[in-house]
């Protein structure tokens, strides 16, 4: 089932034309990883996932993105960010209490009933693999966290609005192998309920999660495959010299 149907969808800031006539279906219950050098335009696409490039100036696009077969520019866009979840690539905790970091969503939505909020909470921070880590500090500050304790966390936060896609934005680009491993092992896991695309700038991290992949070089969609086809035998020798380090 198609989630995401993406076609001829061009970006610029200004004059810089960032994407150029991308064309992609991302199916329900994928990871799509997405890679390529900085600049190539993989962050632009996903942020024009849940509309987020809207809020930089001089922002112009041509070309169509449908969820579930809806135009995402009619949705109104912060119910769009509630079913269109993200993760950045650094953990942004805000100053409160780990509980108070991922109830905040569901608050912001109008949730007050405080059973509802702490079963929802325990939910998305076992859906995170948090749980176990934190369930007896769930009063104390979120920057008692670890890094990797800390990008979990904010998982938890996008997962408790309940969504049904969640973007990652390199979302390990800061953390240590084991912290690494953990976010890795709650996206596999995740995939079964979720809908998940990963920009990633570890091609090895790709190799690891992705169903599929997709390489993007100077604004372009190089080739779209299966990962294992994408790093096994790639079509395209720009994707064969990417994946072997040749350039990026």
């Amino acid at each position: 089932m198609v989630k995401f149907a993406v076609k001829n969808l061009s970006i610029w800031f200004g004059p810089v034309h960032v994407l150029k006539d991308v064309s992609i279906d991302i199916q329900g219950n994928e990871i799509l990883t997405m890679i390529g050098p900085s600049n190539s335009g993989k962050t632009t696409f996903l942020r024009m996932l849940n509309r987020l490039n809207e809020l930089q100036p001089n922002f112009s696009m041509k070309g169509e993105v449908r969820l579930d077969d809806e135009d995402i520019i009619k949705i109104n866009a912060e119910l769009l960010r509630k079913r269109v979840g993200m993760v950045f690539a650094l953990p942004l905790p805000l100053p409160l209490s780990i509980f108070e970091n991922v109830a905040y969503g569901m608050r912001m939505h109008g949730l007050r009933n405080k059973k509802i909020l702490m079963e929802r909470t325990e939910k998305a921070l076992k859906e995170a693999y948090l749980w176990d880590e934190v369930k007896d500090k769930l009063s104390e500050s979120a920057f008692n966290m670890s890094g990797g304790q800390q990008q979990r966390l904010c998982i938890a936060r996008a997962l408790a609005v309940e969504p049904e896609i969640i973007l990652f934005d390199e979302p390990c680009s800061g953390l240590d192998p084991i912290s690494t491993a953990k976010v890795e092992e709650a996206m596999l896991k995740l995939k079964v309920k979720y809908t998940i695309v990963l920009v990633t700038n570890n091609v090895k991290q790709a190799a690891r999660v992705g169903d599929r992949t997709a390489f993007f070089l100077n604004g372009e969609l190089v080739e779209l495959d299966k990962t294992d086809k994408i790093f096994m035998a790639p079509h395209d020798k720009r994707t064969e010299g990417y994946i072997r380090g040749k350039f990026g």
